[in-house]
């Protein structure tokens, strides 16, 4: 490798002979992860789609205290639905692109803290959309304990905001969606990622900064505390012939008190506080339906339920989660990533 080369992270790529012996290596067809987009990258060519469903259902929060008590919230939310459609291409064996445009709809009674008088809220449209791209600078080795790193770049455009779609009064950020940013906020993502195969076992983790770029917030611009999420899920392989993985997924959430371009903050929760966190955790259920290992394609589904277990200044929620992957056909077979 050249000096100049150092410099630049898109030269760091694992060889050919690299990917070609992890791709020969343990790695049944499944659906993978949920709550986590893929670490190791699509082969050059190779297209999916993953509609999702994410729901959400809340009707106490956290306390500005962060633990296990929380209060009845002042919104309850009776239900929330968010689906999303994720495209997915490899554009090449170290490059990858994801394109995520989704919709909103909720449902909830506000309580007017003074008065106690009840306001039903309603919300449908299109959601944000998020674009990024992941670049592999190293792949796992099946000999040793080397894993692969992938590196995330994405940026969320506040699409909601452009369509007047109503967000969950407070603006919160749901625990599992990935970015976790504020709606209608335009947000920059960056992420490292990590995975290791040991059968029957899969691990991966994942931290995530986010950056909110200032909005408007009525006569004044408006400013958001950055956000870190986080992920760490191991997946047990019970029964390669059909792809049915059991999982779980841990998350945290954690809406920072400043900002990187240093701007105080002043968009702040409902009950004044700037900072929220949350910590979830997901059973996840993965099957795969169909797989033609000749190229003809692949259909692997997935089903979980998250659950807050811990928090501070957000809802204390349940989020029940539906996926599915559709590998379409490519010559030379369709690979899990």
């Amino acid at each position: 490798m050249d000096s100049w080369e150092w410099w630049n992270p898109l030269t760091w790529h694992p060889t050919d002979e690299e990917i070609q012996k992890y791709r020969r290596s343990w790695n049944p067809m499944s659906h993978g992860p949920i709550l986590n987009t893929g670490i190791d990258i699509s082969p050059k060519g190779q297209f999916l789609l993953q509609p999702f469903l994410f729901g959400e259902v809340a009707h106490e929060m956290y306390t500005n205290k962060f633990g296990t008590d929380s209060v009845n919230s002042p919104v309850h939310l009776r239900g929330a639905l968010a689906p999303t459609a994720i495209f997915v291409y490899g554009i090449t064996d170290h490059d990858e692109i994801n394109i995520a445009p989704s919709w909103l709809y909720f449902n909830a009674d506000k309580t007017d803290p003074k008065t106690g008088k009840q306001t039903f809220i309603q919300g449908d449209g299109p959601g944000d959309t998020t674009i990024y791209v992941k670049h592999r600078f190293t792949v796992q080795d099946p000999d040793s304990w080397r894993p692969t790193f992938t590196v995330y770049n994405g940026v969320t455009l506040p699409t909601s905001q452009w369509f007047a779609t109503t967000g969950i009064p407070g603006g919160f950020s749901p625990l599992g969606r990935l970015p976790g940013t504020k709606l209608g906020g335009l947000s920059f993502t960056e992420g490292l990622m990590w995975r290791k195969n040991i059968n029957p076992f899969r691990f991966n983790a994942a931290v995530y900064y986010s950056y909110t770029a200032p909005g408007t917030a009525g006569p004044q611009t408006g400013y958001n505390g950055d956000i870190i999420n986080t992920r760490f899920i191991m997946e047990y392989v019970a029964n390669e012939k059909n792809g049915l993985v059991f999982a779980t997924e841990f998350l945290t959430l954690h809406g920072l008190d400043w900002r990187l371009d240093g701007h105080q903050i002043n968009l702040v929760q409902p009950n004044g506080n700037a900072t929220f966190n949350l910590i979830g955790v997901q059973p996840t259920v993965e099957y795969k339906l169909w797989h033609d290992p000749e190229g003809g394609g692949a259909w692997v589904v997935a089903a979980g339920c998250l659950f807050s277990i811990a928090g501070q200044n957000d809802f204390n929620a349940i989020y029940p989660n539906f996926s599915m992957y559709y590998f379409f056909p490519r010559k030379g077979g369709v690979f899990m990533r």
